[in-house]
């Protein structure tokens, strides 16, 4: 299908849908295509910009269509984290140590620490890693007034 933009010799513009270029010419030239506003039969195509796919469109599109692929992405992961593995908060660097050294049972648990309680842990041989705030549960991020 191809839509022209069209214009009577009264200036009311208007659209039409055609299955081909040949289409149009046909209806035109047969007296067939009228104004929808005064009746008036003699129509032309006006002047119209065509819908032109720039390099720098498709390069938006795609980043949009990956920024809500990776959304979605840190989503699952978000709801996952937050099913499956307990907020201790500030207790983070205790808590770790007590899961390494088997004083308590083993479980995924996040929460804060400082950089100085963070570098012991790396000290002592403890895996711990920074949750980047896209993939705290929602449940435990600060209300937004």
């Amino acid at each position: 299908m191809i839509r022209y933009n069209l214009i009577c010799s009264a200036d009311h513009d208007f659209e039409g849908w055609f299955s081909s270029s040949k289409d149009y010419d046909e209806q035109a030239a047969s007296g067939l295509l009228t104004c929808p506003v005064c009746g008036n039969t003699n129509v032309e195509k006006a002047i119209m910009a065509p819908a032109v796919k720039t390099a720098r469109k498709a390069k938006a599109t795609k980043d949009r269509e990956a920024k809500a692929a990776m959304t979605a992405v840190a989503a699952k992961i978000r709801q996952e984290i937050g099913k499956s593995c307990e907020n201790v908060g500030s207790n983070f660097a205790e808590e770790a140590r007590a899961i390494h050294y088997g004083e308590k049972p083993e479980r995924g648990i996040y929460g804060s620490t400082t950089p100085k309680e963070s570098a012991e842990l790396k000290e002592e041989g403890i895996a711990a890693h920074p949750l980047p705030d896209i993939l705290v549960p929602d449940t435990d991020k600060p209300k937004l007034n």
